[in-house]
C-alpha cells in the first residue's frame, strides 16, 4: 500500500524560539520579519524540528540567503546552510522557501507574505539542517557524460562551430545543477533510484545536440530505457522551479523525439 504520510521519525516537531532583536534604544524593532527554519542534526538524533527566529529587516539585506546569514551570525551560529556566490551562478544555496525550490541568494524577502518558512530540498536525504545528500545528483549527471566526445583527433586550436549551432545550446548550458527541478518532480521523488530526473536529462540533451560531438548514438543508447528517460510525465515541475528559467520538460521532450526518428 502506498504510503503518504511521513515516517514517524521524520515529522518535524516545535522547536525553539529565539530572542527576537531590539532596536538601539532597547525597544523593540520596527520592522521585524519571522523565519521558521528546518533543522536536524544526526549527531542529535530525534525528530527534526522548526526553529523560529525574528530578523531586523532595516538591519538585513534583500534576500533570504541575508537573513540566513544574519541569524547564523547574530543569533543562532549552529544554523548550518550551503551558499557561495550569491549572485545566483553557483546553485549552492538551493532549498524550498515558501513552499517553492529556488535559490536563497535571488529571492527577495518582500515576495514572501507574512512568515518565511524554510526548508531543505524536498525528498533528499539530510546531511544537516538545510543542507541535502546531493550524492545520487551528482553521480546521475556523471552517468550523462557531460563532456565533449569525439572521434576525429583534437584539433590544433578549438573545435569550431556555427552560430546556427551555437544557438541551440542557449537555454540549456545555464544550468547551474542547483537540483531546484529534480527535487520538485514527483516521478523524481518516487523513482530518483532509477530516473535521471530533469535536470540529468537537460544536460544530456545539452551534449546531444552539440554538432562538435560524434557520440550521439551511444548517449542515446544510455538513455533508452523505461526509467532513466520515461518516467517524465510533463508536468511541468521542473520549468516552474528553475530559478535560472528553463525548461527542462522541454529538453526531456526533445530526446524522446531523438529516440522515435532514430527507431522509424
Amino acid at each position: 500500500m502506498v504510503q503518504f504520510t511521513l515516517p514517524k521519525g521524520s515529522k518535524p516537531k516545535a522547536g525553539k524560539v529565539w530572542d527576537g532583536p531590539k532596536a538601539a534604544n532597547g525597544k523593540k524593532a520596527k520592522r521585524t520579519k519571522e523565519f521558521r527554519v528546518y533543522r536536524y542534526d544526526p549527531v542529535e538524533g530525534g525528530n527534526p524540528r522548526i526553529d523560529r527566529y525574528t530578523v531586523d529587516l532595516a538591519s538585513c539585506g534583500p534576500m533570504v540567503l541575508d537573513a540566513l546569514i544574519k541569524i547564523k551570525n547574530e543569533i543562532d551560529p549552529t544554523l548550518t546552510f550551503r551558499r557561495s556566490c550569491r549572485e545566483g551562478v553557483c546553485g549552492s544555496c538551493a532549498m524550498n522557501i515558501a513552499g517553492s525550490n529556488t535559490l536563497a541568494c535571488t529571492k527577495s524577502i518582500d515576495d514572501i507574505s507574512g512568515a518565511v518558512n524554510i526548508y531543505p530540498l524536498p525528498h533528499m536525504p539530510v546531511v544537516k539542517d538545510l543542507v541535502p545528500d546531493m550524492t545520487l545528483f551528482y553521480a546521475q549527471y556523471a552517468s550523462i557524460q557531460p563532456y565533449l566526445q569525439t572521434k576525429e583527433a583534437p584539433p590544433d586550436t578549438e573545435w569550431l562551430q556555427s552560430e546556427e549551432d551555437r544557438a541551440k545550446l542557449d537555454g540549456l548550458y545555464e544550468c547551474i545543477l542547483c537540483a531546484c527541478c529534480s527535487t520538485s518532480c514527483p516521478s523524481y521523488w518516487w523513482n530518483s533510484d532509477r530516473y535521471l530526473g530533469p535536470a540529468a536529462l537537460l544536460q544530456s540533451y545539452r551534449w546531444l545536440i552539440d554538432s562538435r560531438d560524434d557520440m550521439t548514438g551511444e548517449r542515446l543508447d544510455n538513455l533508452e530505457d523505461p526509467f532513466r528517460l520515461y518516467r517524465c510525465h510533463t508536468i511541468m515541475n521542473c520549468a516552474s522551479a528553475c530559478p535560472k528559467g528553463l525548461n527542462p520538460a522541454k529538453a526531456i521532450g526533445e530526446i524522446k523525439q531523438m529516440l522515435v526518428k532514430r527507431s522509424v
